[in-house]
Formats: structure tokens, sequence, C-alpha cells
């Protein structure tokens, strides 16, 4: 690894070269210490919004999926013509059976003109927080004003991010907890209450929503589930709904889908993947893209019922990788990997092997 003295990115109108810029988990630690948590996500959240404001720039589709009975693997390309990105991601949920994560990920960043990557991140932390300042910049539109208080539904590993999305978004900072697991709570209690969120752990779901403004669902079982009940929502509530995020795996009734009105990211991907999967393709579902452009409304009335349903898309992961390599440039020293192979000749890439001693020789 290289770390040289300039604390600078290449530039991108330079020529391609053999070193990549890398951004470990530290780094992404250490950007968030420098900046602050609630810098960053405001950061975040623009960087996301101003790519969804030119929606129609980028290469769209529904990520490629390749399904276990223990979980997902997920590849999500999308370019803007300019740079291109993907994430691999999973999400394995008997995985902290094992002392593992249910989610883990990284991601590039390429300059679409030479093909060649310009950075290699983590996107395991990054991901979090792009869910997150996702989930909060959405509510932003849809939420009831002026709110309160949010009832969180599945308190694993994503569960702290929101709470300081929509802290820092949305001002809100009464939280309600509830998790099957007692000790999940518990955590993300400990988490943030020294960050002065007033947190109240309940001991069923219907406890946790009962007078809440917002209610955010983030569970992690690979099932149709059923989280949340209609008889369970009042009007007027705003449902940011995350958990549902494959074929097979849903948090919401049904007849709750039918009362509200559903935002989404990219409609076809979350046909697939979201909540709407039990619906009629004829259900009618509103792109968060026009509501930012103000194409179309988002809430309307204080009595609206209102659901995002949210399965995490790679415009979002295009953001968040476009902003962490904006910041690096900023205030990290430079590390780089040798990952692309460089002979002096480009046609004649076998001619590396004359500097090693793989391949013997002849005679």
């Amino acid at each position: 690894m290289q770390i040289p003295n300039k604390n600078t990115v290449r530039n991108e109108a330079e020529s391609p070269v053999s070193q990549v810029a890398f951004l470990s988990v530290q780094d992404i630690l250490d950007l968030v210490a420098k900046i602050g948590m609630e810098a960053f996500l405001k950061g975040l959240a623009k960087y996301i919004k101003d790519d969804f404001r030119r929606w129609e720039t980028f290469d769209k589709s529904p990520r490629f999926a390749a399904h276990s009975p223990e979980g997902v693997i997920e590849l999500m390309p999308t370019s803007d013509g300019q740079k291109f990105s993907f994430k691999y991601v999973n999400g394995h949920p008997k995985n902290t059976q094992k002392g593992l994560q249910t989610v883990t990920a990284f991601g590039v960043l390429a300059d679409v003109d030479s093909g060649y990557p310009l950075m290699l991140s983590e996107m395991t932390v990054l991901t979090a927080l792009r869910t997150s300042a996702t989930s909060a910049l959405m509510a932003t539109y849809l939420a009831p004003a002026n709110s309160q208080s949010m009832a969180l539904i599945g308190n694993g590993a994503q569960s702290e991010f929101q709470a300081f999305a929509f802290r820092t978004l949305l001002g809100i900072n009464t939280l309600r907890l509830y998790d099957v697991d007692t000790n999940a709570s518990e955590k993300c209690k400990a988490n943030l209450s020294v960050y002065g969120f007033d947190v109240t752990i309940c001991a069923t779901p219907e406890e946790a929503v009962k007078g809440v403004d917002i209610i955010t669902t983030c569970t992690a079982d690979k099932r149709n589930a059923t989280i949340l009940t209609s008889a369970m929502v009042k009007d007027g509530v705003y449902i940011n709904a995350i958990g549902g995020d494959c074929p097979g795996k849903t948090e919401l009734d049904k007849a709750l889908l039918l009362r509200a009105d559903v935002f989404v990211e990219y409609e076809e991907q979350t046909r697939i993947e979201g909540d709407i999967q039990q619906l009629s393709r004829d259900f009618s579902v509103t792109e968060m893209h026009r509501v930012i452009n103000g194409e179309a409304k988002g809430r309307t009335s204080p009595a609206q019922l209102i659901i995002f349903d949210g399965v995490g898309f790679a415009i979002e992961d295009f953001s968040a990788l476009r902003y962490v390599y904006q910041l690096m440039t900023q205030h990290l020293p430079l590390k780089e990997l040798e990952l692309i192979a460089t002979p002096k000749d480009p046609r004649n890439l076998f001619g590396l092997f004359a500097r090693s001693t793989t391949i013997r020789k002849v005679g």
C-alpha cells in the first residue's frame, strides 16, 4: 500500500494509472469523526437528493441477486455516463448466530471514458450511513409536519443510524424500540442514550407504535412476515419500511399497504423486492424522484397514511461513493492499491511475466 505525501486523490483529468484509491473501514470512521455524524449525514443526503434530481441521466435496472436458502448476494450497478459504480452486498440473517454480520459490502467508483476504477471502498459502514440518509431524506417529503417521535421496529445494526439520520434531518429525538431479541433493544438504547436520545424499550410492537408520528421497520428475517398490521396503525402516520428488500421478504400487512399512499425508489425493482410484491402490478405507487423534482405530491394532508417502501437502490450507492471520494481529497492522506496491470506496451500484457519467475523458460 502506498501513502503519498499529497493529500489529494488523482485529478480526474489525468490519465488512469495502476494505483486505485482505497477507502478502508477505518477511513470511513475517520471521515465521520473529522466532520461529525450530523454533518456527514447532511452532506450524504444532499448528494442523494442531487442525484435523484438528475434521475433521467442514470442507467437503471433491478439489481442482480443470487439467492440461497440462507440469504442473498447482490450486485448493484449504475452510471450517469461519466462515472460508473457498483456495490457488492450480501444479506444473511442467520450470520449473527455465527458471530458474523448480516450485511457486508464493498463498492467501486470508476471512470466511464477509460473504464478504469478510481476508488475501491468498504461499504458495510457506508451502506448503513446511506440507508439512513435516504430514509430521512424521503421522510422530509412524506412525514407529518413537526414530527416528534419514532418507533424503531427491529433494533439490529441499522437502527442507530436511522435514529441519527432522523434527528439530523427532522429533529426526532424520542424513540420507542421493539425487537424480538431484547438484547438488541438494550444494545440500541445503550448506544443512543449517551448521545441524548430519549429512548423507551417496549414489550410489544403495538406498544412501540402507540402515539408515534413515524414508524421505521427494519427487520432481517428472510420471510414474509407481518411486523405491522393495519389495525396497529392510525391514519396520519408515516411508515419507513426498509426491511423488506428481496423476493419472499416482507414486513407489512397487505391490508395496511392497500390503505396507504405508497412511495418507492425505483418501481421496477420494488415490485420484485419490496412489500408491494404482495400486491398486483396495477396498484399505483409514486417514485420519489418525481416528488423531489416537484412532478408529484408527497404528503398533502395531516390525515394521510404514507408508506415509503424502501429497498435500497444503486443510485444511492453511487451518491455515497461520489460523496466519500470527494471527502477523501479534503480530509485524508491518499491510500492506493496496485489493482491495475500496467505493462509498458499496453498490448503486451504477457510481457509482465518477463519480470516474474512464475514461468520457466525453455532451454
